[in-house]
């Protein structure tokens, strides 16, 4: 299965200088929960953001210009490369971002987990890619958060 998670804002923004423009508590707890044990996908700037491969998954992460290895960490050229790496491993796949690996991976995805922020961020820089809705069975979750709200919505690709 390979799967891509993301939390956006109202206006569909998912970075700002650099970095997720909120902190909201238990906003990724789902994130944590569905990529434990399996494989994390993401570009060079989102790793960069994190510093470090993340506990208890492999990752992947998707760099023209630059080369990482470890422990449980490798590097591919490209979105599709990551997902040939990973195939051979049998875990299902997560794809963590940014925009370019968003929208790059897209026509691969079985399923999307996207938490909507209900928030407006002003002056956003990155955004998630369009997609056709259509394409996806849409299921709404629930609405979590205290002083910002937030719900979990899963896009399953039709068949």
């Amino acid at each position: 299965m390979t799967g891509l998670i993301v939390a956006r804002s109202i206006n569909n923004v998912i970075g700002k200088n650099g970095r997720i423009p909120w902190k909201i508590e238990g906003e990724q707890k789902q994130f944590k929960e569905l990529t434990t044990g399996n494989i994390v996908i993401m570009g060079r700037k989102s790793y960069e953001e994190i510093g470090h491969p993340l506990p208890n998954r492999k990752t992947i992460v998707v760099s023209k210009t630059k080369q990482f290895k470890g422990e449980n960490l490798e590097t591919a050229g490209s979105v599709k490369e990551a997902l040939e790496l990973a195939a051979k491993d049998g875990r299902d796949v997560f794809i963590a971002g940014g925009y370019g690996i968003y929208k790059e991976a897209l026509p691969y995805v079985d399923v999307m987990y996207i938490t909507e922020v209900q928030l407006v961020v002003e002056d956003g820089d990155v955004f998630f890619p369009q997609f056709n809705e259509a394409d996806f069975e849409k299921s709404v979750g629930e609405t979590l958060g205290d002083e910002i709200k937030f719900t979990r919505t899963v896009y399953i690709r039709r068949k």
